[in-house]
């Protein structure tokens, strides 16, 4: 992690870089956070660091075990699944709404297409190289654009606090479940289905791929060696 610039939103900066260092796997399940450590790595005081780890208990990143303190929370199944339930309905209406937008607005489909095509081309890209932790981004990217691009604002709010979990285990989905290359080639069917309007197609088609997803993502939670007990 790289010490915190002086900024009015320290804390704010203290959680990204935190939650991002347990996303990217440097800080792994278990890990024992020490504020007063956290603190001087990232060259600030305990209190933005305290305001982050709220806000990353929140997220389901980080428990509290009473007077043993903070720990990064181990892979959890039935918590990823909770959270697939809330995803699936939110990409489902981003896609329907996306390809009814196409349908009636070539400019729309047009743009869809463009800037899909470009986040496809870099995800797939990263996949080819064995590059896990980029194509992950590019994987939340694509869906962070449908939401965009759906016209409707409160699906990207909705999602994003979903994401932050998610984001941890599909980087463990795309190491151990060897699903890289066809995960964009299911965006790819995706974004051909939106940008030619044909809303049922392209709800069914992302409803196939977030079950996979689920699926794989499970299997490789399950596959992973024991966990610590935090």
């Amino acid at each position: 992690m790289k010490p915190i610039s002086t900024t009015p939103n320290r804390a704010e900066q203290v959680y990204v870089s935190i939650r991002d260092s347990i996303c990217d796997g440097v800080l792994k399940a278990g890990t024992h956070l020490v504020q007063e450590n956290l603190a001087a790595r990232l060259g600030v005081s305990r209190q933005p660091v305290q305001q982050a780890m709220v806000l990353l208990k929140n997220d389901g990143l980080v428990l509290e075990r009473g007077s043993r303190g903070l720990y990064v929370a181990p892979l959890d199944a039935e918590a990823t699944v909770h959270r697939y339930q809330i995803r699936i309905g939110l990409d489902q209406l981003a896609a329907r709404l996306c390809a009814e937008r196409a349908a009636t607005s070539a400019e729309i489909a047009a743009e869809l297409r463009e800037r899909g095509e470009e986040i496809l081309a870099r995800g797939m890209r990263a996949a080819a190289e064995d590059k896990y932790r980029e194509a992950v981004g590019h994987d939340v990217e694509f869906h962070f654009f449908l939401y965009e691009m759906s016209g409707n604002p409160m699906i990207a709010i909705t999602s994003e606090p979903l994401w932050h979990y998610l984001r941890r285990v599909m980087i463990t989905v795309l190491s151990y479940a060897e699903r890289g290359q066809l995960v964009w080639e299911q965006h790819q069917d995706v974004l051909d289905a939106i940008v030619n309007g044909d809303a049922e197609r392209a709800v069914a088609l992302v409803t196939d791929h977030i079950n996979g997803a689920e699926v794989a993502l499970l299997g490789a939670i399950s596959e992973l060696p024991d966990q610590p007990d935090v």
